[in-house]
């Protein structure tokens, strides 16, 4: 969850980012293009210090990375998985007859040594 009380010079100056990430989180976007350098500036602009301007826009990069890397899985990603899924269980399958032959084999010159 985005911690905006955290950043008032964000609400105060830049209401459009607002609104484009809440666009982001309803399409499902998961990067979105951000100018710090820009965002810096507008709050130097604006009176904050320099030092305090460059922190809170690094601040907010980071926040808004991860918050939109922390998004529900979509569609695709369900989909990703189950194939992934299917890959592991025909490889599963391929590894219990390999250790089904392997153990034949071993029963097989057991009994051929001793009878």
């Amino acid at each position: 969850m985005l911690r905006w009380e955290l950043l008032p010079s964000v609400r105060a100056f830049c209401p459009s980012l607002l609104a484009a990430v809440k666009r982001a989180k309803i399409r499902g976007m998961s990067t979105i293009t951000f100018d710090t350098l820009k965002f810096a500036e507008r709050l130097k602009a604006a009176g904050v210090p320099s030092e305090q301007a460059i922190a809170e826009a690094e601040v907010l990069r980071d926040v808004l990375g991860e918050a939109l890397d922390t998004t529900l899985a979509t569609k695709s990603d369900i989909a990703g998985v189950k194939v992934d899924l299917s890959q592991m269980d025909a490889k599963v399958d391929k590894l219990s007859w390999m250790m089904g032959i392997l153990i034949a084999l071993a029963i097989a010159n057991f009994a051929k040594q001793f009878f």
